[in-house]
């Protein structure tokens, strides 16, 4: 690790996400019923900006909208590290997520990606 970020970055805080404003329910029912995210209140004079932020362990997702989100061409993402790939899968597709399978596998390594209802990029892992 480099000295510079050893001195000054200290983790990830947040990671942020986006959605076009007609897709904020359908984002939201995702992060906070499918994937089962803790919500987490946001400061007073952000809440009427619409979106919702959530909480994993100690990094918080915080997803907005935005009027001319791309991001079903964007190859930026989340990865999530589930305990059992297998399981999660038949989850995510009972709830009528589509897996994308790994296109560039990695030796060692078990994953696939979704999008969610606002086109971002998930990596999944084992």
């Amino acid at each position: 690790m480099s000295e510079i970020a050893n001195h000054w970055i200290l983790s990830i805080d947040h990671v942020q996400v986006t959605a076009p404003p007609e897709l904020e329910d359908a984002i939201l029912f995702f992060y906070s019923k499918v994937l089962g995210l803790q919500e987490v209140i946001k400061p007073e004079n952000l809440k009427g900006n619409g979106g919702v932020w959530y909480a994993l362990g100690d990094i918080q997702i915080h997803v907005s909208t935005e009027k001319q989100a791309n991001n079903q061409a964007s190859r930026r993402h989340i990865c999530f590290r589930v305990r059992d790939l297998n399981s999660f899968e038949e989850y995510l597709t009972a709830h009528g997520v589509e897996i994308i399978p790994d296109q560039n596998p990695i030796p060692g390594w078990n994953r696939f990606y979704i999008r969610d209802p606002g086109g971002n990029r998930i990596e999944i892992i084992e």
